[in-house]
């Protein structure tokens, strides 16, 4: 029995009158009588008869699904979309569902909460598109406005947070077949076993939705034969291995997917020439980086979903912080401005570039120094990356010529050779992240992908990644010149490997700083 039984007594031993789980609802003074639920469910216009035409993802989504059938035969697959997850109290924040549930449905964007995709296997070759599974979305759909749920659910009712497809609806524009999520718990837990006396063996995607794992663990903890002794490591790496195919499935991408992503790194582009339009109002506020930061934002969300991930703007020193968030910081005249951002578009792809810009319209001698040097250990990576060449050699590439200009610049302790040794890496001080990682539903995607395909993987025609090298020299760095403390520069480029090498994706954003000195007194 919970607190939030009427029936347990209050700290004062009376009897409490409301449970604390209803008392959210008590802002809303929402009316109970039986009129006005007579009247709501009353006077509203029919919803239109016709289904919605096929979705340009389906067929692209039909062979993922097809691919992953491929890999488990005879095996119930779970890929949750993941629940809403609350802010504050009683407020959510916008629904994002899991990239495998994306990739594999085609659905982005906020409808789906608490969605699974179930693939059910049948006979070999009788499957969807000549598969071993069936697929089915279970999820949530529209209440009929005759329900409470209609106007009184204020996380799924039409009246609060807009409308919601059918399952007819959504049948049509994907190809799956679809489900009451009501059905959810018989279609997860039937049959479940070990295969050898007749059961269904069960992968789940796994930290996603906890009320998805604590199904298929207990069904899997019912059925088993000795339950005393299930070796629960042998079941996780069971779904690891599924998170692992769903991750490497995104290692190369399709002729929609990279529409996506070039759509994305678009309004990225956008986005980062109205933070250069801002740069005087964030001169003249006292927390000029959040100014940067909220003129991306404005344009991620009238041109894509939302951010891919959450912008870095970074002036001054704070641009030696890899990951520098908070963007707190004033914009001052004469400091470098290290912007990374992407925009997330409709369909969940998203861009993520990297643009570091003098906060005057020109580079001092010291920083475009620094800054040329990291282009051309950009271009250095460019040069590398062909097809049959290993992930790896990108991030080599680009150290190389890092590690001469800091032995040129007589910062390097050692010589340059001795730093690229494995024994030495000394120039990792001033460069200690990658220079490259895949790009897609995730900023950091196919990050689950085993290392022989990901980190020792061939690039191949379909991949998309990021190039992006950086020199970060902090104030407080007593190891170097004190000319060059407090810069911080970072290019980051999005990539797409082709038959014939690399495509850059974003170059419509200046590079040089020639370029970048006339891109901003063009825009200011």
């Amino acid at each position: 029995m919970s607190v939030s039984d009427p029936a347990v007594p209050d700290p004062n031993g009376q009897p409490q009158a409301q449970p604390i789980d209803d008392r959210v609802n008590n802002r809303s003074q929402r009316p109970t009588s039986e009129a006005f639920k007579a009247f709501m469910a009353s006077g509203w216009a029919p919803s239109e008869g016709s289904l919605p035409g096929r979705d340009a993802v389906a067929e692209h989504a039909a062979r993922r699904r097809r691919a992953i059938s491929d890999r488990f035969p005879g095996e119930r697959l779970v890929i949750p979309a993941g629940p809403l997850k609350v802010r504050s109290n009683d407020t959510d924040y916008r629904f994002r569902p899991h990239s495998a549930f994306a990739h594999l449905t085609g659905l982005g964007v906020d409808h789906e909460p608490d969605a699974v995709l179930i693939l059910e296997p049948v006979d070999e070759g009788t499957g969807d598109d000549g598969g071993h599974h069936s697929a089915t979305l279970y999820f949530r759909p529209l209440a009929g406005r005759d329900t409470e749920q209609f106007y009184a659910d204020a996380r799924s009712g039409e009246f609060w947070i807009g409308a919601r497809p059918t399952l007819a609806e959504l049948e049509a524009r994907l190809g799956i077949a679809t489900a009451h999520l009501d059905g959810l718990e018989a279609a997860l837990t039937k049959g479940v076993g070990a295969p050898e006396i007749g059961g269904i063996s069960v992968r789940l995607v796994r930290k996603v939705h906890e009320d998805i794992d604590a199904l298929v663990d207990t069904a899997r903890y019912n059925t088993a034969k000795d339950p005393e002794s299930l070796d629960l490591s042998v079941l996780d790496a069971l779904d690891d291995q599924l998170t692992e195919a769903l991750s490497e499935l995104r290692l190369a991408k399709d002729e929609w997917e990279v529409a996506q992503m070039r759509e994305a790194v678009a309004a990225t582009a956008a986005g980062f020439e109205e933070i250069i339009r801002a740069l005087p109002r964030a001169l003249a506020h006292r927390r000029g980086e959040r100014v940067v930061e909220g003129a991306f934002f404005a344009k991620a969300r009238e041109e894509g979903n939302d951010l891919g991930y959450e912008t870095i703007a970074a002036s001054g020193n704070n641009a030696t912080v890899l990951h520098w968030i908070r963007n707190n910081g004033p914009v001052r005249e004469g400091e470098l401005l290290l912007v990374d951002a992407g925009v997330e578009a409709e369909s969940l792809y998203t861009a993520d570039v990297t643009r570091t810009l003098p906060v005057s319209g020109t580079f001092s001698e010291v920083q475009r120094r620094v800054y040329q040097a990291v282009l051309d250990a950009a271009d250095a990576a460019f040069a590398a990356a062909r097809p049959g060449v290993k992930f790896r050699q990108i991030h080599a590439a680009a150290m190389e010529v890092l590690a001469a200009r800091l032995e040129e610049w007589g910062i390097l302790p050692v010589s340059a050779q001795e730093a690229l040794s494995d024994a030495g890496q000394q120039h990792r001080r001033w460069m200690p992240h990658g220079t490259s990682h895949h790009l897609g539903l995730d900023v950091h995607d196919c990050a689950q992908a085993r290392r022989e395909l990901y980190l020792d993987g061939e690039l191949a025609p379909g991949m998309v990644f990021t190039i992006e090298p950086g020199l970060y020299f902090k104030a407080e760095d007593l190891a170097i010149p004190a000319e060059y403390r407090g810069i911080g520069v970072r290019i980051e480029d999005d990539v797409l490997m082709t038959a014939g090498g690399p495509v850059n994706l974003s170059e419509a954003l200046p590079r040089t700083p020639d370029d970048v000195e006339a891109w901003m007194a063009s825009l200011l």
